[in-house]
């Protein structure tokens, strides 16, 4: 008990997004690929719009993948809020311009690797043209310290301020979400468990997290 306790003051966390009533919120999703970018802003989505009761839109940046439009497309049809696809930065700016009334704005991106330059300088582009409010970098809980401490690296100067952590469940070493966190710099906003969409998604707590290592 007195290890967790320690271990918790080391434990950053950041609280979820923040809305304000009349103003809109841009949240911007980043990551490498197969981390879970799509599903988690499902998760956000559904929970604002039907938990919530805010208007939401998503924006989809991801052409490369087809099913991740059509499961992003699933969604949105379901809870009824409007999915934007969008293909260059003009398109982007359009979109946002078009999504201005709107309480809350998701922006989902292509998963990236981070040692592809070309590729993160073109998500660069987009995300400096959309200038989100929040931007949170996406990293699987079952990536190893070193491969998500280079991930945190290289999409820090993209503009990431905080950190989901996902697939918690499938996960052997949870530990290693707390060493991510002291050492990686970017506070923890929402960690998910599963694959249920809108369940399996809950505000990161410090004392939880901190909890996992054992």
């Amino acid at each position: 008990e007195r290890v967790t306790r320690k271990l918790t003051e080391h434990v950053k966390v950041a609280g979820g997004i923040g809305l304000d009533h009349g103003a809109r919120r841009v949240v911007a999703l980043i990551g490498p690929t197969g981390v879970g970018k799509t599903t988690t802003i499902a998760k956000l989505a559904a929970n604002f719009k039907v938990c919530q009761k805010r208007s939401v839109a998503l924006i989809t940046i991801d052409t490369y993948r087809i099913a991740a439009v059509q499961q992003l497309q699933t969604i949105a049809d379901i809870i009824q809020v409007p999915l934007v696809t969008v293909l260059t930065v003009g398109d982007l700016q359009a979109a946002l311009e078009r999504l201005r009334h709107y309480e809350v704005v998701l922006i989902d991106t292509a998963g990236r690797s981070q040692r592809d330059e070309l590729k993160m300088f073109d998500l660069d582009a987009f995300l400096k043209a959309a200038s989100p409010d929040e931007t949170h970098l996406v990293v699987s809980a079952s990536a190893g310290l070193g491969n998500a401490m280079e991930v945190i690296e290289r999409f820090r100067p993209l503009g990431a301020s905080r950190m989901i952590v996902t697939k918690v469940d499938e996960a052997e070493a949870l530990g290693r979400i707390a060493s991510v966190s002291s050492l990686g710099g970017l506070p923890l906003s929402y960690v998910t468990t599963g694959q249920d969409i809108p369940n399996d998604i809950e505000l990161a707590a410090a004392e939880r997290i901190a909890a996992l290592a054992w």
